[in-house]
């Protein structure tokens, strides 16, 4: 048997999330029983999968033998090759405890959405002067028999024979997946006041709808009030459907399981406002106890991404500082020293290299983000088709030199496969930075407008832990900056067209077949 345990992100409890089923006398196990969870990129997912020979009927795990287990994260499985991870079991010291395979793949009756279009005719009239001014109402049932609005039509003005528009809705809201379960439309007619009169109502259900335009698809308009006072009425007119089309919207992890890669750029604020490395009211205070404010940030950021991306090769660069030997100011410098190749293994090599530049640099300035940007948006122009995206994370003390150039290069970068993570440490005022972020008003320069969104701001002060749980708000940041991100990379995929690429067959194991002589 096979028992999944999650991982809660505040006391790093272990907790039993499910079991498969038990399979007798085999040492290959393929399990059935498969683990429905909640997905979030912007989240770090702890697993841990234990295995164990059971001997008896007793639910209790301390009667059987442990066999071994495996920790990996929700967004290793994910991002890995056709979302399929294989490591190996460990556990029981000096032995090999054989290997796991885990697949994981998402539940896809959540991504349809339909585009449908109704009409009427002979609505009742309701106006004094004129005709109604007919829309509708739709509403999905819930379990407990109540109704919910999931969409209303435009008002089509002075008819009794309206065509409403096509409009699309997903199929979560219109039934919850569910394709039996009623939906109820609602006509009225419009009124100035508010006060709208109601024409009359019929249910359907998406089962029937998705048979499109047919007979099945004409409808009765009933109002009770009236079917229960009038002998002879018969209806208050009828709605038809025009059209149904269904559409499965793509989404991010339908692009990460094509291999889609995700690339991950860190670059570091060294400029003097952040105060000397040496003193402890340094940003930069290297610490022999505990992560300063810019570690803590790149590592809360960091080994999420990283989940994504296959080498774990991350370049690292700094800002505004003089570089040994000849105390030249530079904006993109390699961490590592290396302007050829600023590569670091994993977060851990990132913060290496980090470290090591404090050591050597002179905090210096000016404040300047665009070469970094730039340098980002070089790599991302270079690939356009799909086959990977870009973040760059800039971590700052705040107050922006060279904001024309700034919103000039991000302007420039919306068109581009990347999007830009700005994390704000220390005290300052980052008006600048709210206004690079693009939520409230979109970003320009010159009079052309950023293509998309691509720069998400948080300031690192609102996740500091009162209590000093760093682990519980360094999630919180993550989870704030990270959580933008599916969409930004959505909405270039779409505008560019770009479809995601299948992903690699399923594993099937090997079937040994018996060679014959002819």
């Amino acid at each position: 048997v096979c028992v999944l345990y999650t991982q809660a992100i505040g006391n790093k409890e272990w907790r039993e999330f499910g079991r498969t089923e038990v399979i007798d006398n085999t040492l290959n196990p393929d399990f059935v029983r498969k683990f429905i969870m909640d997905y979030f990129f912007e989240e770090r997912e702890n697993l841990r999968f234990d295995f164990y020979d059971v001997d008896s009927k007793s639910p209790n795990l301390s009667k059987h033998d442990f066999l071994g287990q495996m920790f990996c994260t929700l967004g290793e499985i994910v991002g890995s090759q056709g979302s399929r991870l294989e490591k190996p079991i460990v556990g029981i010291p000096g032995k090999k405890c054989g290997t796991v395979i885990v697949t994981a793949e998402e539940l896809s009756c959540c991504r349809d959405s339909v585009l449908m279009q109704f009409c009427a005719n002979k609505l009742d009239k309701k106006d004094f002067f004129g005709k109604s001014d007919p829309f509708l109402v739709f509403h999905r049932s819930n379990e407990d028999g109540s109704f919910t609005i999931c969409h209303k039509t435009e008002v089509v003005k002075n008819t009794l024979n309206p065509v409403w528009q096509a409009f699309k809705i997903s199929v979560r809201a219109l039934c919850n997946g569910d394709y039996d379960r009623t939906i109820k439309v609602e006509v009225y007619d419009w009124d100035r006041d508010g006060s709208h009169d109601f024409i009359g109502e019929f249910t359907t259900s998406y089962r029937e709808l998705s048979r499109g335009q047919s007979q099945f698809n004409v409808y009765e308009v009933i109002n009770p009030k009236k079917k229960g006072k009038k002998k002879k009425y018969i209806n208050s007119g009828t709605v038809t459907l025009l059209s149904f089309l269904i559409e499965t919207e793509v989404s991010f992890l339908d692009y990460i399981k094509g291999g889609t890669q995700i690339n991950f750029t860190v670059a570091i604020d060294f400029t003097a406002s952040n105060g000397n490395p040496s003193q402890p009211t340094s940003l930069h205070y290297m610490n022999p106890y505990q992560l300063n404010a810019y570690g803590m940030a790149l590592k809360a950021v960091g080994e999420i991404i990283q989940d994504y991306d296959s080498d774990k090769m991350f370049p690292a660069l700094g800002f505004g500082a003089r570089l040994p030997p000849d105390g030249r100011v530079s904006h993109e410098f390699a961490l590592n020293g290396n302007p050829q190749n600023p590569y670091c293994h994993g977060i851990d090599g990132v913060m290496e290299a980090y470290y090591r530049s404090l050591k050597s640099v002179q905090l210096y300035g000016p404040t300047n983000f665009a070469p970094v940007i730039n340098h980002v948006a070089r790599y991302a122009a270079s690939v356009k088709d799909g086959s990977q995206y870009f973040v760059l994370l800039i971590i700052t003390d705040g107050v922006i030199s060279d904001m024309a150039q700034t919103k000039e290069s991000i302007v420039n970068a919306s068109k581009l496969p990347m999007s830009i993570i700005i994390v704000g440490v220390g005290p300052a005022e980052f008006d600048a930075m709210e206004e690079l972020d693009g939520d409230v008003v979109r970003i320009s320069s010159r009079g052309k407008f950023a293509e998309r969104d691509i720069v998400q701001f948080v300031p690192f002060r609102d996740y500091i832990d009162r209590s000093g749980n760093h682990v519980l708000s360094m999630a919180r940041l993550a989870k704030d900056v990270l959580a933008e991100i599916p969409d930004q990379f959505l909405s270039y995929m779409r505008v560019r067209g770009i479809k995601p690429s299948p992903a690699p067959p399923p594993y099937t194991p090997p079937i040994h077949v018996l060679q014959t002589q002819i």
